[in-house]
């Protein structure tokens, strides 16, 4: 039985090997592989079926991601809330820790194209920083293990990272974010579940962006994870072409609860440079939710939401019209059907018993058809 180190082995790495497979002109996206760099494992190279669909669009670089008049290589200011290398310090109470620039597939619309495909793994005394950085910051309860992908490290190195953060007492939960299962089920193997399972409570947000993607194969892995008591929970990037059709939204959700992953996030694409021509419109995620709302399981709606650039951090959105009008004696709402309905607000008593007037607010409209109230969440 192959390996899953000799399946990545096999995978799509330059111009000339892609030529060989599809309808492509190694000479036109040569100087975007040198760039911004490509694998395609031979699981992904199966799910293309023709040019321009939705897999071929995550994987197959374009001349475009060259041209583009997006603004920012790190869009996000990860490396300006970087306090230690390879840490970034955004949140109060939670981190991220980039572990490795390697992933089994680049995606052509990364927020971390700088960084992703090129040399870079944690060097000589690089997780002894970032420990000591978590035993001086008490705030620190949850860590996000990222890259590149950690499950692309072999198990001893994984292990040797999460033995090291479990020594600091006041550090409650880690996630670790994953493409693996997506696009290298073979990684997920019995020996990977039964050392995770000794370092819980961890988490996996797992990145599926079409229908498609959950073939047999990662069906299998994901119950793997599952089974090994993982809650599992999935991104999604909103993408033109490939997943901004509420239709195959549906299907996406419904297959990754079959699956047993949760929707847990849908990103609107971001503001990284080379990855413009993939982008969507606001509106075009706000119809998507509203048309999941309601017409499935609350389980399958993710929290739609924009990592603001600049590092704001993320802001959810919904529908505005969910709140239609808010006084102090009731609210007005809109369920999914457009149904109006009303509920009424409990009394507030002043210190002398009587009625305490509330400020009366009302939803104001916006452009991009969301909620300011709904907006700030976050």
């Amino acid at each position: 039985m192959e390996t899953w180190q000799q399946a990545l082995a096999k995978s799509i790495t330059k111009p000339a090997e892609l030529a060989k497979h599809l309808d492509v002109d190694p000479s036109a996206i040569a100087d975007v592989v040198a760039e911004y760099p490509m694998r395609i494992t031979p699981m992904w190279m199966k799910l293309i079926k023709e040019k321009g669909d939705a897999f071929w669009r995550q994987v197959v670089p374009e001349p475009e991601e060259l041209t583009d008049d997006s603004p920012a290589d790190d869009p996000l200011h990860e490396d300006l809330d970087s306090p230690v290398p390879h840490l970034v310090h955004r949140y109060p109470d939670r981190v991220l820790f980039m572990v490795t620039n390697q992933c089994p597939i680049y995606c052509r619309f990364c927020t971390r194209k700088r960084l992703v495909g090129k040399p870079g793994f944690l060097k000589q005394g690089e997780l002894e920083r970032v420990v000591h950085y978590l035993q001086a910051h008490t705030e620190v309860r949850d860590i996000i293990l990222s890259g590149g992908d950690p499950l692309l490290l072999p198990d001893h190195l994984l292990e040797r990272i999460l033995k090291a953060l479990r020594t600091v007492p006041h550090l409650e939960l880690i996630r670790i974010g994953s493409r693996v299962p997506g696009s290298l089920p073979e990684r997920i193997t019995p020996e990977l579940c039964a050392m995770i399972k000794q370092y819980h409570p961890i988490y996996m947000n797992l990145h599926f962006n079409h229908p498609d993607e959950l073939t047999p194969e990662v069906k299998t892995a994901c119950e793997r994870l599952a089974d090994a008591g993982v809650p599992l929970g999935a991104q999604t990037v909103l993408l033109k072409g490939v997943n901004d059709d509420p239709t195959v939204m549906m299907r996406l959700v419904h297959q990754l609860l079959l699956a047993r992953v949760k929707p847990y996030y849908l990103y609107q694409a971001d503001l990284t440079r080379g990855t413009n021509h993939l982008r969507t419109t606001v509106e075009t995620g706000l119809e998507i939710i509203k048309t999941l709302q309601g017409h499935t399981s609350g389980m399958g709606v993710p929290h739609y939401v924009i990592d603001a650039p600049g590092g704001g951090g993320k802001i959810p959105l919904l529908p505005a019209d969910y709140l239609v009008n808010l006084t102090p004696e009731q609210a007005t709402l809109t369920n999914y059907e457009g149904k109006t309905y009303t509920y009424p607000q409990p009394e507030q008593p002043d210190g002398n018993g009587r009625r305490r007037e509330l400020p009366m607010a009302t939803v104001p409209s916006t452009s991009t058809g969301c909620s300011m109230a709904d907006s700030m969440l976050g």
